[in-house]
Formats: structure tokens, sequence, C-alpha cells
């Protein structure tokens, strides 16, 4: 919106004079809490005296070190980890030393805009984090140099942009209860590393970045119109492949609720999730070595356990960053827990506890290859003590592909059909079904009458068995006719002896049967099905078992009326022989895990979502504002992960005379998790 020019003078006066001004003589504060601070900068070369700092100004190139504190240019901290930031001045230029060891304004530059800061006296050296170069002066310019720097409290500085999260209350409910119990949902499978899985270059954007959003949801030059990015989104989630890609500041084209290939969690989202009762969040870090390798330009390792270690690595660093813009190291609202302690005190103090699993379809390179496994006992207990040293609490045996220690569960469909490639090129072999009753594995597209008949018009075999040299399978229920294996039902009662939670979705029934005899037979609780992939006779066993269950947050879209199918799901299981054992229930968004987020309901207009809206912790918000687009749930879905705070609270409307019954299991979800995994270790 345009200002008059004597509006806008006024303000750039008033602007100049503000940041001027000194603050109080307070002590400087601590080097991890300059985030969001606005200052301007004396500079103090080594062995001169106080009355010789002079201040940083603005110059016709670069800036100058001799003004007076009226001249003084405001100068902005962004922090990008602890104890380490970029500097804005007021144009939005970061200042960064140049090759000639200078300091000028850019809009990028990388580690050479980034300084990190330590504490002198009542000053600060503060040093290039690339060159290692301290801010200094020469010959009146700011540049590389020994030096001092006086940080003075002061107004006016650039705004760094960034994504709020639109809470109307500033009250933060309490994590737990009188009694100690959590009180909050649990998200038991979201991928927020995803960024970092499948060679680094499969998806664009990430939940945060040092440059802030600006970065993190910028598009990408790889998924813009027509490009292989584009087009295989287009294939994935049914994406227009001819749009701009246009994230930041717009975000006219993404994140969307089918925009699989862009990044749905930017942390501001998870935190106003955090503030509408999310308090525990089981993050998977992911892990596909033949996606990686299949897509071209990956910049990092495909081995899964490499990705599975970056992943850990920038989780830690995002936790980090959070810390950082919330005033230090432990002041940030995502914890990472290790142990279900933890998670009790990270409730306890208000915040939201994340914990770590995996989910690979190779974990510890434990391919077969023709039914010859690639690993062995040893290869196992090596890797869990490497997940171990990472945080990591639980694990999915079998994911996508058939595997050293079993079989998998198909996708159904033509996803089906490119995953069953897929496990021809992991494991030599396509995927071998045998017709069932009860449980099953999906129906496969590629039925046998249909490939026979196009084999005898071919001159082929009509007689081919079924499943074996070629994918051609028994039309109806099939199921897969491996189940679990030596080494499989070794990993598995390890996990046991360890106390690691054992995740039975994506196992074919064989496998996830073999697997619940084991746990019943140690009578272990530690198993969990999160986000329906699993039959629900198996669904029916985890319960019975003590273990815990959650539903997809977006299944299948509808029911068929305009109600959720998480609704349908949650009804469905708490009607199970054993669903009376349900005293908290869990939502798996699956989001960043080439899976759809939920799409507007098909009675929105009918029945919408109003707002403002009442979480179900009691905290009320506004529609999400991201950038310059405004998200509503009734129009747009979870096309974000902030939508999910719109989801909790329409999820209870639309559940009728059950609302009261559900948001009580949602909000008993995190307590019932937890004392799932304390039996689990006891």
């Amino acid at each position: 919106m345009k200002r008059s020019c004597c509006a806008l003078l006024i303000l750039l006066l008033a602007g100049s004079l503000l940041a001027s001004r000194a603050a109080s003589a307070d002590t400087p504060p601590a080097v991890q809490d300059l985030d969001g601070r606005c200052f301007i900068a004396s500079v103090r070369s080594d062995g001169a005296s106080a009355s010789q700092a002079t201040y940083v100004t603005q110059a016709a190139i670069g800036y100058r070190t001799d003004g007076t504190a009226a001249q003084a240019e405001p100068l902005m901290f962004a922090a990008t980890a602890l104890g380490h930031y970029l500097i804005y001045e007021t144009r939005g230029q970061r200042l960064y030393q140049a090759v000639t060891d200078t300091v000028l304004g850019g809009s990028s530059y990388g580690t050479r805009a980034d300084w990190t800061l330590a504490r002198a006296g009542d000053a600060y050296r503060i040093v290039n984090t690339a060159t290692g170069g301290q801010l200094g002066s020469r010959l009146g310019l700011l540049a590389a140099g020994k030096a001092t720097v006086t940080l003075t409290a002061a107004t006016g500085c650039y705004q760094v942009p960034e994504i709020g999260v639109n809470a109307l209350d500033s009250t933060r409910p309490a994590g737990t209860n009188a009694a100690g119990d959590l009180v909050g949902l649990i998200d038991a499978h979201a991928h927020i590393t995803a960024s970092e899985a499948f060679g680094g270059s499969l998806r664009c954007g990430r939940p945060f970045a040092e440059g802030g959003v600006v970065e993190a949801l910028a598009p990408c030059p790889s998924h813009g119109p027509l490009t292989l990015g584009a087009l295989l989104e287009a294939i994935v989630g049914g994406t227009d492949p001819t749009a701009s890609g246009q994230g930041w500041p717009t975000f006219t084209d993404w994140p969307e609720p089918d925009s699989q290939l862009h990044e749905q969690a930017y942390y501001t989202g998870i935190e106003r999730a955090w503030r509408a009762g999310l308090r525990v969040m089981n993050t998977l870090l992911v892990a596909n070595r033949v996606i990686c390798e299949l897509y071209p330009g990956s910049r990092t390792s495909c081995d899964e356990m490499e990705q599975i270690r970056r992943q850990a690595a920038f989780l830690y660093r995002m936790q980090d960053y959070i810390d950082a813009r919330g005033g230090g190291a432990g002041k940030g609202w995502f914890r990472i827990a290790t142990t279900p302690r933890q998670v009790r005190q990270i409730a306890a103090a208000g915040k939201l506890a994340v914990t770590i699993g995996i989910e690979s379809s190779e974990l510890f390179g434990c391919r077969e290859i023709n039914d010859v496994p690639q690993c062995t006992q040893a290869d196992i207990d090596a890797g869990l003590n490497t997940l171990q040293s990472y945080g990591v609490s639980n694990i999915f045996p079998v994911h996508k592909f058939d595997n050293a220690f079993g079989g998998t569960r198909f996708d159904p469909g033509t996803t089906g059909v490119a995953i069953n490639v897929a496990n021809r090129i992991s494991t030599g072999h396509w995927w071998q079904v045998t017709p069932c009753t009860g449980p099953s594995d999906n129906e496969q597209p590629l039925v046998s009458d249909a490939i026979a008949a196009l084999l005898a018009k071919a001159g082929g075999s009509a007689t081919l068995p079924a499943g074996t040299t070629l994918p051609v399978y028994p039309s109806g229920s099939v199921c897969n006719v491996r189940g679990l294996t030596a080494l499989g039902a070794y990993l598995v009662r390890q996990a046991i002896t360890r106390g690691m939670i054992i995740n039975i979705d994506h196992m074919g029934v064989k496998t996830a049967e073999d697997v619940l005899n084991i746990v019943e037979a140690a009578h272990y609780p530690g198993v969990l099905s999160a986000h329906s992939w699993a039959d629900r006779g198996i669904v029916d066993r985890v319960l019975a078992d003590g273990g815990f269950v959650a539903t997809y947050g977006y299944a299948a879209g509808d029911a068929g009326n305009g109600e959720p199918d998480f609704l349908h799901e949650w009804r469905a299981n708490n009607a199970l022989p054993h669903g009376g054992a349900i005293t908290g229930y869990g939502y798996g968004s699956d989001v960043n895990g080439l899976a759809p987020q939920a799409p507007p309901r098909l009675n929105a207009a009918a029945s919408p979502l109003a707002y403002p809206f009442t979480a179900p912790n009691g905290v009320r918000f506004d529609r999400h504002q991201y950038g310059q687009r405004t998200y509503d749930l009734n129009t747009d879905g979870v096309a974000e992960y902030g939508e999910y705070a719109d989801w909790y609270a329409d999820l209870i409307q639309q559940a009728g005379p059950d609302g009261p019954r559900l948001r009580g299991q949602l909000m008993n979800g995190a307590e019932a998790y937890v004392r799932m995994w304390e039996a689990a270790r006891a």
C-alpha cells in the first residue's frame, strides 16, 4: 500500500531519531540472546582508548567506522545458530566480508555473511564464520581488524521477514495436569527432516534455514515450470507441471495439500500446532536408496545410513536454531527427547517433545538380493548402537521393499506397480504373492488373467507361476509370501531388549503376524501403528498387546458424506474387539513423506470451520498468515503444518456427538504414547 510522500518523510525522520537513542546502561545481553534485537555499533581497535571508539555508519560503498552516535546505522541481529548471526542494515542487506576484507552489504553470500560472537567485557568480538576475520576498522572503513564492538540498543532497524502463528491468546496452557500426566496431542508419524533425505535434491524448501524464511521457502529452479521436479510432482501429487513454483512471499503455488515435493512443515507452522495443543511429535528420519539413485542431481550419498546420519544432525541443528531464536541453549519450545522421562520434563515445561524414529527400506544396509541377506547380526548390533547414539527410539524393520528382515505390505493401484519396479531394483525380484482371506496386503492391478491373455497373444506361456518370473498376480486379496526372517527375528528381539518401539506399519501380513507373535511371547507393549498402513486385524492385535495406534491425518479424504476419513478410521478402531484399550489416540500426518495432506472437506461450505476458532487446548487462533497468502482450512485444507491447529478444531466439530470423546482421546494421546513407551522400557 502506497504512503504519501510527507508521511514517508516523517517515518524516515522518526526512525533516524529513534535509532540514535541510546539504551540504558544495563549489562550487555549474552551472545546467544541477540536474535531480533536492534543495535547501533561502535568499534574500538585493540589498544585504543574508550574515547576513540566510533560508530558504524553507511557509506557510498560499504560502511564507515568514523561516525557519531547520531549518524549510526541501526543493525538487526538475526540468529542462524547458537551465538551465530546475520547482521542486517536498514536496507535489508546483510553485512558480509568481501575478498578485499572490507565489509559490504549484499543479499546472500553464505557463510561470509555469518558472524560468530564472543563477549569481551562489556563489548563483543565479532568474527566472520567463513574467514575467521574479525570485525574491525581500517582507513575509516568497516573491515577485518583486531577490535571490539560495543552494541547499544536502538530502534529503526530492518524487520527481518518471518511467518507468525496468528494465535490470538498469549497464554500457553500447561503441558501437564496436576497429576503430572501429559495433556496434548501426538503426531506419531512426521518427516520434518525430509529436505535432507533422498540425496538432498528431490524436495524444494526446508523447515528452517540460516537465512530465514526468505531462503527456507524460496522457489527452486529445479522445480520450476516443466522441470523434472515439477513433472515428478505432477505424477505423484497431481499438481500442475506448468505452474511457476512460486513460494515465498506469495505462495501462489505451494505449499498445498498435494505439493508432495515441497516443504510443508516450516518450523513456525509446527509452532502454531504446538500452541494449539501438540505435545509430542515423532519425527521419522526417512531414507530410500533406490529413489535417491534414480533421481538425478543428488548432492549427498544415497547410502541409507548416511541419509539417516545427515537428517539426525539436521534435526539437532533445527533444535539449536529454534533455541537461538528463543534466547539461548535450552530456551526454545522445540526439544528433542530420547527417553519417556525427558518427554515428561519437556511437557512439564510447556514445550514440544520431539522423538526420533527411522523409516528406511534398507536399514543398516540389510537388503536381500534374490533372498540372500546383505548384512549380519553384527551389522544389526552396530547399527542399533549408532541409531541410539542419535537418540532414535523407534524403528521400521520393513518399509517399501522386501528386505533381509521380512516382506513388505504392497502399495495398491498404479503406485503399487511403480513400487514393485523399485522392489525389483532393490532385491532382484518382483513381489511374490499368494491369495489370502482375512488380513491382506492390498489387491494388485496386474492380475493374472489379463496378463495371461496378453502373453498368449504374444506366443508366451499362459501358465507362469503367480508372482515369480513376471509380476503376474491373482485377482482379489493377496498376501506377500514372505514372513519374518531369522535376521528379522533377531532385530525384533534386540529392539525389545533395548526398549525400542517397533513400527508395525508397512509390514506384510505374514511379517507383522510373526513380529506380534514374538511381542506377545515377551509380553512387550512397545508396538506402534501410526499412519493407517496396517490391516485392521493387525491393529486390533497391537491394541491387545498394549501398543499405541494413530490414524493417518488424511486417509482417503472423505468417507462418502463429507465426514473426514480420520473419523471413519477412529470410530472403526474404537469398535474393534480390543478398541476398549484405547485411552489416548494420535494422528500420523506423514508430512513431507511423499504423502498428501488433508484436502478441504467436501462439505466444508455447508459446515465450515468458523474463524477465529478455539483449539482443543483453549487457545484461540485466526487464519494463518503465510507471507502474502492467508490459509483457510475450508478452502485450502491442510496445505502446511500450521493448518493442523485448524484441523484439530474442525475434526472435533465434525465428530458431532462424538466430539467430547474424540477430544478426550486426542488430548490424552501424548500421555498414552509415553505410558506405552515407559512400559516397553520397564
